[in-house]
């Protein structure tokens, strides 16, 4: 007769598993988005066959048993968003990515067929999916020289019948406070190149997302953000390893 503490053992494994398991799932049915955190800004969505990449960076062994990229976004040129060998290494025949003009002057002449290049403001179709770039920059006087206003894009993505936006580098700027109908956002804090969690949790409060994401926050406190954002304002915090080793 097996020990019931091997039954024990085995149903603990079992949790633990379904605990540490990297995807979160968002919906149900064929409309059920698959999101991936990779690393820092680094992370894939998934929906309807169709995977999307944001801000891929590293050695490709990073993506190698994830889906293949149908479209990526690049947000901004610093090396923790924009790198092209890793664009050069993920990037299939009909892959398409998405940039600011920023970024495509410094991608190789390899990439260029595949760019895609959007100002803040404006909107692509493609792959059945509504992509939409917005601004992303600093406010803060001591942080001006790290993003310029319209050098980057933070993007809204439009899957399985959801908004989904992609902060980029970015304080809590006000297109940021006025986003509307947000069902998942990520949302970035970090010193001195973005913002605090103070600001961050300031602005998910106004625009309020369903689910919010805090993602690149190297160094930043997402328990305190978690706080500070609240119950009241209706707005799910989920909080995930994107530095898992």
């Amino acid at each position: 007769m097996p020990s019931p503490f091997l039954g024990c053992a085995l149903a603990f494994c079992l949790l633990a598993v379904r605990v540490s398991a990297a995807d979160d799932h968002i919906g149900s049915g064929k409309d059920e988005i698959t999101i991936h955190p990779i690393n820092h800004a680094t992370l894939s969505l998934s929906c309807n066959g169709v995977t999307v990449y944001a801000d891929p960076v590293g050695e490709a062994k990073r993506f190698a048993d994830l889906p293949a990229a149908d479209l990526i976004l690049v947000t901004d040129i610093h090396g923790d968003h924009m790198s092209a060998p890793t664009l050069e290494a993920i990037a299939k025949d009909k892959t398409h990515i998405i940039v600011p003009a920023a970024v495509a002057e410094k991608l190789t002449e390899a990439l260029k067929s595949k760019l895609i290049i959007l100002k803040n403001g404006e909107t692509k179709e493609i792959n059945g999916l509504k992509i939409t770039a917005v601004p992303m920059y600093n406010l803060s006087a001591d942080r001006l020289k790290f993003h310029d206003k319209g050098r980057g894009n933070g993007y809204v993505v439009e899957m399985g019948g959801k908004r989904i936006y992609l902060s980029g580098d970015t304080e809590d700027i006000p297109e940021m406070r006025a986003l509307k109908n947000i069902e998942v956002a990520f949302v970035c804090m970090n010193l001195p190149y973005t913002m605090t969690e103070d600001q961050a949790a300031s602005a998910v409060r106004e625009f309020r997302p369903k689910i919010v994401y805090p993602y690149h926050y190297r160094g930043s406190d997402t328990e305190k953000f978690k706080k500070l954002v609240g119950t009241d304002a209706g707005v799910e915090v989920r909080l995930r390893d994107w530095y898992a080793k």
